[in-house]
């Protein structure tokens, strides 16, 4: 699938999909990520529903992974947007594109998490986590 959004493009196309780049924002760049061994972010890469955002020139602008079997849930996760591009409405374009994606449609549940992102997620349908005292968890730092 593919979008655009004022001069930028959305796909899940991987063969676009600039993994140096991606790798970088997640390993070093975001909060959540920092130090993930390259190998396991390769193979998260490609055992998701992996979405680039790409600028005019072709050059990764951002990029946002969905965790999903395609049927029931999905897992919204790493969604980045380059600082150069940051403001240009990226965020959105990302989460409109994995609202509108036909394998990601009909489910009973979607869940991300985020420290600093509630009002963008809050437009797209997302709230807190309801009954947060059924999940459970376990938590290992990378191996």
């Amino acid at each position: 699938m593919e979008t655009r959004h004022e001069g930028y493009t959305v796909s899940d196309d991987l063969t676009r999909f600039d993994i140096e780049r991606a790798y970088h924002w997640i390993s070093v760049e975001s909060y959540w990520g920092a130090g993930i061994p390259r190998a396991t972010f390769d193979k998260a890469v490609a055992g998701s529903l992996t979405i680039g955002v790409y600028a005019q020139g072709g050059q990764m602008a951002g990029m946002a992974r969905v965790v999903t079997d395609r049927a029931t849930f999905g897992w919204v996760c790493d969604v980045f947007i380059d600082e150069a591009h940051r403001g240009a409405g990226l965020g959105k374009a990302i989460m409109a594109f994995i609202t509108d994606h036909p394998d990601l449609q009909g489910f009973r549940r979607m869940h991300l998490a985020t420290r600093d992102a509630h009002g963008l997620y809050a437009q797209y349908g997302f709230g807190p986590l309801t009954g947060a005292d059924r999940w459970m968890e376990i938590r290992k730092t990378y191996v």
